[in-house]
């Protein structure tokens, strides 16, 4: 009796873990999905007309100057139309969404307010908002940068990381997670 109850026992286990396996493996091949789409229509816009004239102009410029430096700073200002469009139209970059900060005290809001509900101020500081997106957009988000790098005369994704870590406010848990995944990327070609 107790042989057949422990035989019940691990036949039970057995099916349980073989649903849990076969469920991973549907998510799994969900994202894998949801990738590929990516992978099949990433950047786009870049060829519409609010795009495509701005970036056939700075992409040679932005290709000769550092990452982050006053010089691509400039640039990315003077592309500012064609930016907003293509941040807008593209949800694997942190631009894509925004929340907004009220400057008397700080609380951060999701969508655009006329005053604080805190402290009554009326100024807001737009910032980009990595916290609203996704694991596929994160991943999507992290190739763009890796191959961004390759297109600039002095690119380096470690840097990169870097100066995203103070761009877009994540912590270090999320930097160090970009550096592990540079590194399998970079062992892995």
């Amino acid at each position: 009796m107790a042989i057949e109850r422990k035989t019940m026992i691990e036949e039970e286990v057995k099916k349980s873990t073989q649903v849990h396996i076969n469920q991973v493996g549907l998510l799994i091949d969900r994202i894998i999905k949801e990738l590929t789409s990516r992978l099949k229509h990433h950047d786009e816009s870049k060829f519409s007309d609010e795009e495509w004239p701005i970036f056939t102009k700075y992409t040679a410029k932005l290709k000769d100057c550092t990452y982050g430096s006053e010089e691509y700073k400039k640039y990315l200002s003077e592309m500012k139309p064609a930016l907003d469009h293509h941040y807008a139209a593209n949800r694997h970059h942190p631009e894509h969404f925004l929340m907004f900060e009220c400057n008397g005290c700080f609380k951060q809001y999701k969508s655009q307010v006329n005053v604080c509900d805190i402290c009554g101020g009326s100024q807001f500081t737009e910032r980009s908002d990595i916290s609203q997106m996704n694991l596929v957009d994160l991943i999507e988000m992290f190739c763009d940068w890796m191959a961004a790098t390759k297109r600039h005369a002095d690119g380096n994704i470690d840097s990169s990381i870097e100066k995203n870590k103070e761009r877009f406010g994540y912590d270090e848990i999320m930097e160090q997670i970009f550096h592990n995944t540079a590194h399998l990327l970079k062992n892995s070609q």
